[in-house]
């Protein structure tokens, strides 16, 4: 995620760099038509060419409030994240330890469960982080679980599933071993379940991309928009200054062109680019905050921007 106020012009280039590059040849070369072939004559109304502009740039407006709604359900997703997480640690910890004061109650059992308990948690959300990034680099979680179930975990087809059927498996083992009882079970899979929903809807985003009609379609009257501007621009200038048309049709379509560059970047949040959700930084701030509750020290460090980026 990009949290710095100002931009690198030459990574805004890096973006536009393929358009621009088409829209400077071209108008050149319709000014150098217009001055030393058609001598003059080569310019078309630029009021059709205006309503045509304001007609894209209504588009592009709609096309960029869908992909910045995708990107901030995805935002919101992984706000639940964190708070359900938290939740369910909570739920672990004062649940085992409310049982000290019961007959079969095992602390080195109790504890045990405890810790394996919030270090799935912790292995589930970065589990989704490299799922949803489609990272298989399964050995940075391998220090949360035992080597039979890391193991067990990173041989299924959704790792993060297999974890939650994991941890559902250890709290009903909880609860026949006396570590649990009550009605613990009920609310610790309250907190599974929003888990499992907030994980679907991080995967419907995932899997399923704005509708490639806006994407497709944007591109190609943008493109369409820069090719005829020149023509109507040349009209605008006296004789001697038809030359200002070229950086005023630069200036014009390259606003164009980045807005819908601009859309396109945001659109997809989970492609571990410098645009996405900073699910790193998120799923820092969760093992944090689950090792401190259970009181593990030292504290991984916290993940901060590295030059004006948040990863």
């Amino acid at each position: 995620m990009i949290v710095k106020r100002n931009f690198n012009p030459i990574k805004v280039w890096a973006y536009i760099q393929r358009p621009m590059l088409i829209i400077i040849f071209w108008t050149l070369l319709v000014w150098a038509l217009h001055e030393y072939v058609f001598e003059q004559k080569l310019v078309l109304n630029f009021t059709p060419i205006g309503i045509i502009g304001s007609a894209l740039a209504i588009f592009i407006g709609f096309r960029n409030n869908s992909a910045y709604g995708r990107w901030w359900e995805a935002r919101q997703l992984w706000g639940g994240i964190v708070n359900c997480s938290r939740v369910l640690a909570r739920l672990i910890i004062t649940f085992t330890d409310s049982h000290a004061h019961q007959e079969n109650y095992d602390r080195d059992r109790s504890e045990a469960f405890k810790k394996s308990m919030v270090l799935k948690v912790i292995a589930w959300v970065h589990a989704l982080r490299l799922q949803l990034r489609g990272q298989s680099s399964w050995e940075e979680i391998e220090g949360y679980l035992t080597p039979e179930d890391h193991q067990q975990v990173v041989h299924t087809t959704n790792q993060a599933y297999a974890l939650q059927m994991l941890m559902g498996k250890h709290i009903y083992q909880a609860m026949a071993n006396g570590t649990l009882g009550g009605f613990d079970s009920f609310q610790m899979e309250g907190q599974l379940l929003a888990l499992t929903n907030y994980q679907g809807g991080a995967e419907r985003i995932k899997n399923t991309p704005l509708p490639r009609q806006y994407d497709f379609f944007t591109r190609l009257f943008v493109m369409f928009f820069a090719l005829l501007l020149p023509f109507g621009l040349l009209g605008l200038f006296p004789v001697d200054y038809t030359w200002l048309a070229i950086p005023i049709s630069l200036l014009v379509a390259g606003v164009f062109v980045i807005m819908e560059r601009t859309g396109a970047a945001i659109e997809d949040p989970f492609e571990n680019q410098i645009t996405d959700v900073p699910l790193t930084a998120i799923c820092n701030t969760i093992e944090r905050d689950l090792l401190d509750a259970l009181g593990d020290t030292p504290l991984p460090e916290k993940q901060r921007p590295e030059k004006g980026y948040l990863d």
